[in-house]
This record gives structure tokens, C-alpha cells and sequence, in this order.
């Protein structure tokens, strides 16, 4: 198999049935619940009724996208398993959401997370937030409807554009017409794990073995999971994926509108931590399919890498083209894989298809071609500058809208110089480190295949322009993790610096608009038996009545004498918890 890719098998009818099947019953459950509830309370924060399990999976879900399932494992094919370090990033942005940005958010209660713009600086904040959010998702938009596309026009040879466009239907179908979209996630997250779960078994089958694969991975260089290179122009170190993945996963679960929805929808705001904690177990199951999903992926083509050879036109499809040769004799297993695509929320990574496998290869260094931290610099250019100032405003009691504005139009024009800097100057393979990638074991026999030997190494950068732009010599961009983390840092250090300049210590906030010490975990910690409160948010109890519990008068209601919870707990009618305390 690792030898030859000559055994890809063709979309048969069971393929369809499963792939048709999903698309349907995800068409009616959006239609059904439309019709039995039309509220717009309900369709974005479903009532504000939701327990902490379902939101947490809706979170996970909402995470968990055609990127986990295409492009991250061929970012371990390319770069190696380190990307498995964005993992102590995950922790890190949901501890930062947690205990800053969750409580005010939750105390408001407010539908538009820009909402807070207005009331915290005014209304020319709220409105640079919300056009910024709408370019962005256009963005997003156009990128996530190629994802899906990109896998159909492997396994079904369906041209690029009516994939597109068909794709665009029915996401646009199915989200016109869904509500309470957060308690049906459990299907989609068990339809993308399926998908992972079929290809890691059968690669395994195929290569004889768990050990196989880890020994061939191991020996080709991807099992490389520490690297502590301090230099930002890295590619992939330690620092750029803990550092600069912390401040993108922050601005992702912090202040992106579609997680704030999520988390706020909860009974309480002990449901809510409870809810973004939990997604944890969610994101390290994705993160840990993805890697192995990765190494199979390495270990299979290690001799003959379909890229380099002109098989498939991106790295994105080379998850498609393994699970078309290795369950060439498995009908509807390629349309469950195809069904895993469609079932997140769609992302995409885009290349220029030339006209023949021999024109490819011979020009591989000058496609476009974009690969998916594409998704990251989006999310970077207009996420990390409105991460400084949602900051600024509920950390500095002083900060006013002049220092607002200011820090968010210098924190986006610094993003975006070092993205179009990107763009223009790609990082050098000594910058990206790519791990070797040959064709010397390929032996195509069948018409039009050529037999390729040459070890053309991949193209690494966001977007490739190597034959007409040539690499700087004067200029290297940073990582683009690091993208998110320079918005930030630029709008929160201009919104200070402007704030204090312009008699920012004169102004008066109102108190809610502001992080208390009462809305941290920490002041709390000591006074609640956590191990009780959380089994009763696990388990769907009757929901605490902290407002009447003695010893109010901190500024947060729901955080009331939380050491009152487990009296009430223990009055509930459950088995004997005396273990627990």
C-alpha cells in the first residue's frame, strides 16, 4: 500500500446512501425544531435554559470542522506531531475565557457580545466590532464552503465549483432553518468522530499494527513533540503554539460571538464554567485523532507521497485519497468520511489545479496555494485586535473610547502589515522546517500515471508565490500564531497609553461593565465543595437558588455565599454522596 497508490476505489452507492442519509436527517432536524420554535432568544441563546453537558458539546462541535478533519492531520504529515503542543493552549484559552470574559458576558445577559462595545466606549466601537465580525465571516464563509468541496471533487471527481456552490446550499439551508441548535450537537460530534475512529482502525489493519505506525513515524522525523526555539519566525516551537495559540484559541472562545452565545445560554453561570471546562475532554479527543490520524496518514504514504506525485492537487485531500485506497473494498465507509466533512462547521484550504499531474509537478513551487492556518490569520487580523479591546475594557476601569478606538485601529493595522507581509515574503523552509517527503517508492502502472522519483518538497507557506515573490532577505514574517497575539498586544498597550493621555482616570464605569474579584473561581475556591456542585450541574438537579442563599451582597448575584450550595445539595434526592465529602 505505502508503495503504490494505484488502489483508490470509486463513490458507490452505499457511499451516497450514508452521505445523502446525514444530509437529510440534518435537514429535518433543523426544519422540525424551526417550525416548533421561531424565537430569536431561542435560536441564539436557546432560552438561557441549557444544563453544562449539551452546551459543552455544542462548543466542541462548533471546533470540531472540516480543518480537524482534512487539514490537521496533514499538518502532522507535513510538520509532525509538535502541533500536538497547541493542546496546553487549549487549556490556557479556556481558563482565560473562564475567569475574564465568561462572568461579564453571563452578568449582562446581553444577545451581541458587541453590545458591550456600546456600553463599555460607544457606539463607533460597537459599530467597527460588528463590521469587522461580518468581513470575517464572509471570509470564513467563502473558505469553509471550499473544505467540503475539496473533498467531493477527490472521491466523486465533482467539479470544484458545482461543489462549492452545493455546499453553499445546504449549510445555508440548514442554518436559515435550525434552532436550539446547541442540544442537537451530539450527532455531529459522533458523526466527525466515526469518520476519524473508521480511518485510525483500518489504517492500523492496513499497516499491520499500532507499533508499525508509531516505528515508521518515529523513524521518518514526526514524532518530534519538543522543540523550545525561542525564535518567533518559527514555524512550529513550543513557544509559538502554547504563546500564540493561547491568545488565538483565547479570541475564539473568548469573544467570538458564535461561543459567547453558547456558554451564556446556560441556567447558571456555574453551568456555563462548567459547560467550557468540560469542552476540554472534547477538544484533546479531536486533538489526539487528529495526530495519530496524522502518523497513519505519514506512515502509509512514506514512501510514496501523493502530493509530491501529483495524485492530489492540495494537502487537504490527502485524507480523502487514503480513505478512497484503503477502503476501496468498504462501500459507505467513504461516505460516512464524507458526511464527517460536511458535519462542522465547514472550513477550507484552496489551491489552483493545473492541467495535468506533469505540469504540477514541475510547478509546484509557483500554485497558489493556501494552506489551513489561513483560518488562523483571518481570525488573527480581525479576532486579535478586538481581543485587546474587550480587555482593555473590562481590565482597566480607565480605559475610555478614545484609547478604545485608538488601540483597535493600531492593533488591525499591525496585524495586517504582518499578514500581507506574510503574503508577500513567504517564511523560508528553514523558518517552516518541513519533514521530508519522497516519491521513490511509487510504481504507477495504470494509463496516465507517470512514475515519479523526485523529492520536490511541499509548499509550506500561507500563500505560495515562490516562482513571482521570491523569500525577503530583508524581511521573515513571525509565525502566523503569532498574529493574534501582536493585534492584541498593540490594542491593548495603545488603549492604555490614549486612555491615561486623555483623562481616562476621570471616568466612571459602571461596575457590571467591569471584572470583579468576585466574578474569579479563585475567591470561591475554598468555600464550595467543587466535587458536589459539579456532579449536581453534571447530573441536571434542581438548579441551585443562589439568589436566596445567606450572605449576599457581593456585586455578582450568582455569586452569592457559594458555600451554601452544598447544604442545598445534600438536601437533594440522590444516592448516598457522603463519599465525596
Amino acid at each position: 500500500m505505502s508503495g503504490s497508490s494505484q488502489g483508490a476505489g470509486s463513490f458507490g452507492i452505499a457511499d451516497y446512501a450514508v452521505f445523502v442519509l446525514m444530509l437529510v436527517v440534518s435537514a429535518g432536524i433543523g426544519v422540525y425544531y424551526a417550525w416548533m420554535d421561531r424565537s430569536s432568544g431561542e435560536f441564539l441563546t436557546g432560552g438561557r435554559t441549557l444544563t453544562a453537558l449539551p452546551v459543552s458539546m455544542s462548543l466542541t462541535a462548533s471546533i470540531m470542522s472540516s480543518v480537524t478533519l482534512m487539514s490537521n492531520p496533514a499538518e502532522v504529515y507535513q510538520y509532525g506531531a509538535i502541533f500536538g503542543l497547541i493542546g496546553i493552549a487549549y487549556t490556557l484559552s479556556i481558563v482565560i475565557t473562564s475567569e475574564i470574559f465568561l462572568p461579564v458576558f453571563y452578568r449582562l445577559g446581553i444577545t451581541s457580545i458587541y453590545e458591550y462595545l456600546e456600553q463599555r466606549f460607544n457606539k463607533a466601537a460597537r459599530l467597527y466590532g460588528t463590521v469587522t465580525f461580518i468581513i470575517q465571516t464572509c471570509l470564513y464563509a467563502g473558505v469553509m464552503a471550499y473544505g467540503p468541496a475539496l473533498a467531493l471533487n477527490r472521491v466523486i471527481d465533482m467539479n470544484l465549483w458545482i461543489g462549492i456552490t452545493s455546499t453553499a446550499i445546504v449549510c445555508t439551508f440548514y442554518c436559515t432553518f435550525v434552532s436550539k441548535l446547541i442540544k442537537f450537537s451530539i450527532d455531529l460530534i459522533g458523526i466527525m468522530l466515526s469518520g476519524y475512529f473508521a480511518v485510525i482502525t483500518k489504517s492500523v489493519m492496513v499497516q499491520g499494527g499500532i507499533s508499525i505506525i508509531v516505528s515508521d513515524s518515529q523513524q521518518g522525523g514526526r514524532l518530534n513533540f519538543w522543540d523550545f526555539d525561542i525564535n518567533p519566525l518559527r514555524r512550529n516551537t513550543f513557544w509559538t503554539l502554547v504563546v500564540g495559540g493561547t491568545f488565538v484559541w483565547s479570541s475564539v472562545y473568548g469573544i467570538h460571538p458564535a461561543a459567547v452565545q453558547r456558554y451564556i445560554s446556560c441556567k447558571s453561570i456555574l453551568h456555563a464554567r462548567v459547560a467550557v471546562y468540560f469542552n476540554l475532554l472534547g477538544l484533546y479527543a479531536c486533538l489526539i485523532s487528529t495526530l495519530f490520524s496524522g502518523l497513519c496518514l505519514y506512515s502509509v504514504y512514506k514512501n510514496c507521497d501523493p502530493w509530491t506525485a501529483g495524485l492530489v492537487s492540495s494537502p487537504d485531500q490527502l485524507m480523502p485519497h487514503l480513505v478512497m485506497e484503503i477502503f476501496a473494498s468498504n462501500p459507505g465507509v467513504p461516505g460516512l468520511f464524507l458526511a464527517a466533512v460536511y458535519s462542522g462547521s465547514l472550513r477550507l484550504i484552496y489551491t489552483r489545479h493545473n492541467k495535468s499531474k506533469k505540469q504540477k509537478q514541475r510547478k509546484k513551487r509557483g500554485n497558489f496555494y493556501i494552506n489551513f492556518n489561513i483560518l488562523a490569520v483571518i481570525g488573527s487580523v480581525t479576532g486579535g485586535p478586538l481581543l485587546g479591546l474587550f480587555s482593555l475594557g473590562m481590565l482597566c476601569p480607565f480605559a475610555n473610547s478614545k484609547g478604545g478606538l485608538s488601540g483597535l485601529v493600531l492593533g488591525f493595522v499591525a496585524t495586517l502589515c504582518v499578514s500581507i507581509g506574510d503574503i508577500l515574503s513567504p517564511s523560508p523552509s528553514e523558518m517552516t522546517r518541513p519533514l521530508s517527503l519522497t516519491t521513490t517508492g511509487c510504481n504507477f502502472t495504470s494509463a496516465g500515471h507517470h512514475n515519479w522519483t523526485s523529492t520536490v518538497p511541499p509548499v509550506n507557506s500561507i500563500l505560495s508565490f515562490t516562482t513571482r515573490c521570491p523569500p525577503s532577505e530583508k524581511w521573515h514574517s513571525p509565525s502566523y500564531l503569532y498574529f493574534c497575539l501582536i493585534g492584541a498586544v498593540t490594542a491593548l498597550t495603545v488603549g492604555v497609553i490614549v486612555s491615561l493621555l486623555t483623562g481616562g482616570r476621570k471616568k466612571k464605569v459602571d461596575p457590571k461593565l467591569l471584572l470583579q474579584k468576585e466574578d474569579t473561581t479563585l475567591c470561591h475556591l475554598f468555600t464550595v465543595d467543587v466535587g458536589v456542585v459539579f456532579l449536581q450541574v453534571m447530573v441536571g438537579a434542581e438548579e441551585l437558588d443562589l439568589t436566596e442563599a445567606p450572605g449576599s451582597g457581593n456585586a455578582n448575584p450568582d455569586f452569592r455565599d457559594l458555600g451554601g450550595i452544598t447544604n442545598q445539595i445534600r438536601t437533594l434526592s440522590y444516592p448516598d454522596l457522603s463519599f465525596l465529602y
